[in-house]
């Protein structure tokens, strides 16, 4: 009897242990960076019960400000747009790196509020929702917040106030990049400043060293301590994330003795799968009561080129002595992190992290990620089950600062496919349908069936020339006929990219391989976006009523960081 109750215990001790150690597998998460892969800069969120949504900036894309929807800060579903109406905004006559710079999104007894800087016309405004989802306010602007990167922080009373990034004392700056952070109280139901504005911060963390680009601030509470954070040293390679505290939302406010609480810029250039110019940060607690942060960085496939533009990432955030400290326990920001607590998915979401693929069809809507150029033209396009996406050609081209037939959706991956399938009868040689690998108005790709000199249907290769609002042929193939259906493909490589088409959907020809990727690359582009792949139909200043029907969209991205 003996034996056999301890052989019981024994049994029940292993069940035991097995449960435990399945139950403490359930809880535990990994998330990969990026949360938020291509071009979603300058992030910002909120929690809200057991929620959170996230928003990046989209410059002069339409439409503009994705909200992304979370409960594990992993599986991000993007359930709208807060700049979604014309009647809201529209970036007409913009370049595509101007339009609307780093937006913060907040929450106060039932209602969203998101602050945002429309750089060249609008200034800096507030819009607001009862669901994040939308819809959202018209803008409503705030004069007196002369700078960009506002932000609001409520206090449990429901005081508020709105930060923000402004001028150097006396609009004076004693260098390059020398600027403030300023605060006003503000009115969350008038969306109205309140008294007089104060300035926070001078030039950064220390004066005497001359910091550059103190801005995206943000202001949170903890323990009794007014914590203001900020991204210092501009949005490339120096980037980092500062914070200073105060026993006062007013201060004055002291920075951190070990500033930067971020940044990878002391980082050793050769090392491999590197990720850089780490900042514009925001705590926010996550599903375990822990502090993450949720930050921009880039990810170059040299040196500091890169295509996919700033993306989302994520760190874990420690408390020491009542400083926060991102990413404590590495140097180096991960490509993953382990948290103990249960993952949740989100039902018919895109992926976003990782590597993945999907096809997006286009018989009912357009995906909310896709973008427009400058506005929507609802007149310009059309969907049905039979086509897929029809655009209507337009006289604009994607070089003039207009609205031209263009939907694009962001390249994520570093190495990456896309891939459509093309209905298009070209009349004239300046009638052109097809793929566009696209970085601003100067600096883009374009793969696209068409007719040469002679009238002859063709596949033709162009790479802009910056500056000159015209494009250079690098390759031209000739058809055999004006096929009813061309498939065409982009590959890229890293610092490569390579063109492909097909007229039978089962074999691809070359059209031209490993091309310059550099090119299209922030660094030499210059601007605040990422690479689009973007489907795009032009009629190159002519009047037309020709169409060009895109069936499908298939995207695949294959970074080797994820596979090892």
């Amino acid at each position: 009897m003996q034996k056999i109750r301890r052989t019981l215990l024994h049994l029940v001790s292993g069940l035991l242990t097995l449960f435990l150690s399945y139950s403490m597998q359930a809880q535990s998460i990994t998330l990969t960076n990026p949360i938020l892969t291509g071009f979603y800069p300058d992030p910002s969120i909120v929690k809200v019960g057991t929620n959170y949504y996230l928003i990046n900036s989209t410059f002069s894309y339409f439409p503009g400000i994705p909200v992304f929807q979370s409960q594990d800060l992993k599986n991000w579903k993007q359930i709208g747009n807060v700049i979604d109406r014309p009647s809201q905004m529209d970036f007409m006559g913009e370049r595509l790196t101007r339009g609307l710079f780093a937006p913060a999104i907040s929450y106060y007894k039932g209602t969203y509020y998101v602050t945002c800087t429309d750089i060249d016309h609008d200034g800096n405004f507030v819009v607001t929702a009862k669901n994040p989802a939308g819809p959202w306010s018209n803008p409503v602007r705030i004069p007196q917040v002369r700078g960009i990167d506002p932000s609001l922080y409520f206090e449990e009373t429901g005081k508020a106030y709105i930060i923000y990034n402004s001028d150097a004392p006396d609009n004076k700056p004693l260098y390059s990049g020398h600027r403030t952070i300023r605060m006003y109280e503000f009115d969350p139901v008038s969306l109205k400043v309140i008294g007089e504005e104060k300035q926070l911060v001078n030039g950064g963390v220390d004066l005497s060293k001359k910091p550059v680009w103190i801005e995206g601030p943000h202001i949170l509470k903890r323990n009794d301590w007014y914590y203001l954070y900020a991204a210092e040293g501009g949005t490339s390679v120096n980037h980092s994330q500062v914070v200073f505290r105060s026993k006062s939302v007013w201060g004055p406010y002291v920075p951190y003795e070990h500033n930067p609480i971020l940044t990878q810029r002391d980082l050793p250039q050769d090392r491999k799968d590197p990720v850089t110019s780490t900042g514009h940060a925001q705590f926010v607690e996550g599903p375990d009561g822990k502090t993450y942060a949720i930050f921009l960085a880039v990810r170059p496939y040299t040196g500091d080129y890169y295509n996919t533009g700033r993306e989302t990432f994520i760190a874990p955030v420690e408390w020491k002595e009542d400083w926060p400290i991102i990413n404590p326990d590495n140097k180096e920001v991960k490509y993953s992190y382990t948290a103990n607590y249960k993952e949740v998915k989100q039902p018919s979401a895109l992926p976003q992290s990782g590597n993945f693929q999907y096809t997006l069809t286009f018989d009912k809507k357009l995906d909310p990620a896709l973008l427009f150029m400058r506005t929507i033209d609802s007149s310009s396009f059309s969907l049905s089950k039979q086509n897929g996406l029809t655009l209507k050609l337009k006289p604009e081209t994607c070089m003039d600062f207009a609205n031209p037939s263009f939907i694009g959706k962001r390249q994520q991956h570093l190495y990456s496919s896309v891939e459509t399938e093309l209905s298009f009868a070209a009349r004239s040689a300046s009638e052109k349908a097809g793929l566009l690998v696209f970085q601003s108005e100067d600096h883009f790709y374009f793969l696209c069936q068409s007719l040469n000199q002679n009238q002859k249907p063709v596949i033709e290769l162009y790479k802009s020339t910056p500056k000159e609002k015209a494009m250079q042929l690098l390759a031209e193939i000739p058809l055999s006929m004006q096929t009813k259906k061309t498939g065409l493909r982009i590959v890229s490589e890293g610092e490569n990219y390579s063109f492909y088409f097909s007229t039978d959907a089962k074999s691809w020809s070359v059209v031209k391989d490993k091309v310059d990727a550099k090119f299209v690359s922030t660094k030499e582009a210059g601007g605040f976006v990422g690479c689009l792949y973007g489907m795009y139909a032009t009629s190159s200043g002519e009047k037309t009523d020709n169409k060009a029907s895109f069936k499908y969209l298939k995207y695949a991205g294959n970074d080797s960081i994820y596979t090892k």
